[in-house]
């Protein structure tokens, strides 16, 4: 891959997002459905893109039809795979800017305020991963196994491919090929692929549902009472600055110092994620291995708000503006949003279809069951919006949670997005990819744990960590 291949596709994508904003613009549907350029984005790059186009191009190629021209489509579809590559590269390296964009610029929360709003996020979200194992087992156990001659470690697909996602079906290629059942991979990567996309279109429908029952805080059942607020402008009477200059572009321009203290934010998260695994290689990871499994983002957030305390200590000039970081942020979670929507691969979906689709339906009910009869309950404050970014997350990756909690808080003025990155900490080591993901398939097929004990330690979790959401930290129900 070449340095102009990244150039394009960058520009590429600039181009596409500006594309999306007229089609909001001219077209109701989005507009009242309240999806974001960036979401509108993703669904046609992966139209066009080799999942969708991609895919149909490489079937008329193997039929003789098109020759040259459907053969080349089929490789990359509309943008080509170069291209594809480098936008399927950027939600990695775009989760950790946003995470270390949440303090920087901002008064920083109390300890107590902090732990206050992860707890009920925390709480909730052990209680969606562990019911994730505790249906798949059972499934496993009394349907999938006696019914369609599958292995009993089928029951662990529904967190490895919702909760992990592709990465983590991916990661654990080995796993399952020691475990004898190699199919098992595709089925996670099918899963992980309809976990993301009923994350949005799920997300989206539950949203608008919300909207019209006056549910949401930030959003309503109309877009704007004027034209112009429901083509996603502003009035110009109200209409205020993006940013403040707050240095002399003689020195250096304000929007490259903040990119710069942002960049400095990340890097002192990957020192820190860093300074962790070191530690724990030195001191105990022969027992047990956890920071292996930590991404950048959260230690990321660590980061900008290391650095948040530096700046109020000794930035005796206000340089940093709040604003101008959200704007980086912004940008950042749009691009994010649509390279995440429009390279989800579509395959594995055919593998094992029957244990395939029950997983499937089971774990998207789950989630919607826990988001509409649970969030309410656990969520003190900002119910909706922090349990809607949950719910994404449930069925996706984080950017699935990101996405959902832009549309229904686009100015990001609830605490959701706090709320999520603190949980985060706490909850990536285990779930979603970490330890308990890991250890999962060993532990089910141990004799020493099996099947059954593992469904009794994830019952045990699910009736503790609903319990402490629903009695201890969700007595407050709403604002």
């Amino acid at each position: 891959m070449t340095p102009d291949t990244v150039g394009l596709a960058l520009l590429l994508l600039g181009a596409l997002l500006l594309v999306v904003k007229m089609i909001r613009v001219r077209w109701k549907l989005p507009r009242r459905l309240h999806l974001p350029g960036s979401v509108i984005g993703g669904g046609i790059a992966l139209l066009l893109g080799p999942g969708v186009l991609g895919n149909l191009m490489g079937w008329l190629s193997d039929q003789g039809w098109g020759g040259g021209f459907t053969a080349g489509l089929a490789r990359g579809g509309l943008f080509g795979p170069d291209v594809v590559s480098v936008w399927s590269a950027l939600p990695g390296l775009l989760i950790p800017v946003v995470f270390a964009t949440l303090f920087l610029g901002k008064p920083l929360p109390r300890f107590r305020e902090a732990a206050s709003l992860a707890g009920p996020n925390l709480a909730f979200g052990v209680t969606v991963a562990s019911g994730q194992y505790v249906i798949g087992l059972l499934l496993a156990l009394l349907v999938l196994a006696p019914l369609f001659d599958v292995p009993v470690i089928s029951g662990a697909l529904i967190e490895i491919g919702f909760m992990g996602g592709n990465g983590t079906a991916v990661g654990m290629g080995d796993t399952f090929d020691q475990a004898g059942w190699a199919a098992g991979q595709d089925l996670a990567l099918g899963l992980a692929t309809v976990g993301l996309l009923s994350g949005v279109v799920v997300g989206v429908v539950l949203l608008n549902r919300g909207a019209s029952r006056g549910e949401t805080s930030f959003i309503g059942p109309e877009a704007g009472s004027t034209a112009g607020e429901r083509a996603g402008l502003i009035e110009r009477e109200e209409r205020s600055p993006g940013s403040t200059m707050t240095v002399h572009p003689s020195s250096i321009d304000p929007l490259t110092l903040h990119v710069g203290l942002i960049a400095l934010a990340v890097l002192i998260g990957q020192l820190l994620l860093m300074g962790l695994q070191w530690l724990e290689r030195v001191l105990w990871a022969d027992i047990l291995q956890i920071m292996v499994y930590v991404p950048l983002f959260p230690l990321a957030m660590v980061g900008g708000l290391l650095l948040q305390l530096l700046i109020g200590r000794f930035d005796r000039n206000d340089v940093v503006d709040q604003r101008s970081v959200e704007r980086v942020q912004g940008l950042s979670l749009d691009m994010l949003i649509l390279t995440s929507i429009g390279t989800v691969p579509l395959r594995g979906i055919a593998a094992d279809f029957a244990v395939f689709a029950i997983l499937a339906v089971a774990g998207v009910l789950w989630s919607v069951c826990a988001f509409l009869f649970l969030a309410p309950r656990m969520m003190p404050g900002y119910w909706f919006e922090r349990g809607l970014g949950e719910f994404g997350k449930s069925l996706g990756i984080t950017a699935t949670g990101l996405a959902l909690m832009r549309m229904v808080d686009p100015e990001m003025k609830s605490p959701a997005y706090l709320a999520f990155g603190y949980k985060q900490l706490l909850f990536e080591p285990f779930f979603a990819g970490g330890l308990v993901t890991a250890a999962a398939i060993p532990l089910i097929l141990s004799p020493h744990v099996g099947p059954v004990g593992f469904l009794a330690a994830m019952a045990v979790l699910l009736v503790v960590s609903l319990s402490t959401g629903l009695f201890v930290l969700g007595r407050g129900r709403r604002r």
